[in-house]
């Protein structure tokens, strides 16, 4: 029984030195902030070159997707480019040497038509003043006169457009087509990039949340990762102890797991509206007193950057 009495005695004894020691500090958590890599076209993940707790800089590729459709659109869009270069260069430069050596044939063979039926038309003039043929027969040798003058300046009005090219109007149009196409092509080649999966910042990754195979959607957080470079310490402090910890002041805040001090700057203090966002695990401070976020960070950057996120920290009252 004086045994028992002997144990009890030295718990309680402990138990008020432990309590005195948290009265005189306050406990506070490690933070740091966070950040999530997102997709933004859907395609099934076909490689994974990371894995949780690697450290990564900015523009290393986390991940490669798998996304067919990209490249079925290129292929469009490179065929919509080669047809409306080749329009745009033909409205440009007008007919090939082939097509002018045609039209140039079909004008000599029309010249002749038109010259025999001039030659045709000048006999028969005379001879009808003379009454020796029909009115007819006249008119008939007249009308195909006139059909082969107007085939000739067709012809000739046909070559001068080969040979000036199309309406300007017409080559706007076509230039537009090419560039419209170009700008697809564009459009597809930002959509093939977005394949990699890449870094946005220096960073530790913390989850990999999908795995080979599975399908990532447009949006989907991909991976979540922390800042090594933005550690800092919160601290939650009731009204009655804030008129001690003004914004600007040292501190020496100790790291329990480590058993470390580590020298920081009081950054920020501001009120907390909820009571969820607390940082000190047991408060002992009145529950109607309201309470204030310290928000200390390290003086040197260095020291603080391989803690761990959420382990505890206390800071001296």
């Amino acid at each position: 029984m004086k045994k028992l009495l002997v144990v009890i005695g030295i718990c309680t004894i402990a138990s008020c030195s432990n309590k005195s020691e948290v009265a005189k500090s306050i406990q506070g958590k490690i933070e740091r902030d966070e950040i999530a890599v997102v997709g933004k076209l859907a395609g099934r993940i076909d490689k994974i070159l990371v894995k949780e707790g690697d450290f990564v800089k900015k523009g290393d590729t986390l991940a490669i997707l798998d996304i067919p459709e990209v490249a079925a659109k290129k292929a469009q869009a490179q065929g919509a480019v080669k047809s409306a270069e080749a329009q745009y260069e033909m409205s440009v430069h007008g007919a090939t040497s082939n097509q002018l050596k045609q039209l140039n044939a079909k004008k000599a063979a029309l010249t002749e038509q038109y010259q025999f039926a001039k030659k045709s038309l000048s006999r028969l003039e005379a001879m009808v003043k003379d009454s020796l043929v029909p009115q007819q027969q006249y008119d008939e040798v007249f009308a195909k006169y006139q059909g082969a003058q107007a085939q000739l300046i067709a012809v000739d009005a046909e070559i001068a457009d080969v040979k000036n090219g199309v309406r300007l109007e017409q080559q706007t149009m076509a230039l537009g087509q090419q560039d419209r196409a170009l700008g697809a092509l564009q459009e597809v080649a930002v959509a093939e990039k977005e394949r990699y999966i890449v870094a946005p910042q220096d960073m530790k990754i913390e989850v990999v949340t999908l795995k080979l195979g599975e399908l990532a959607l447009p949006g989907y957080t991909l991976f979540k990762g922390s800042l090594p470079e933005t550690t800092y310490f919160r601290f939650t402090v009731p009204e009655s102890s804030i008129s001690a910890y003004e914004k600007g002041k040292t501190v020496s805040v100790h790291v329990a797991y480590k058993k470390v001090d580590i020298a920081g700057t009081i950054q920020n203090v501001k009120q907390i509206g909820a009571y969820a966002n607390i940082a000190t695990a047991y408060p002992d401070y009145d529950i109607q007193d309201p309470l204030y976020e310290v928000t200390v960070r390290p003086t040197q950057l260095q020291d603080a950057k391989d803690l761990l996120a959420k382990s505890t920290v206390t800071l001296k009252k």
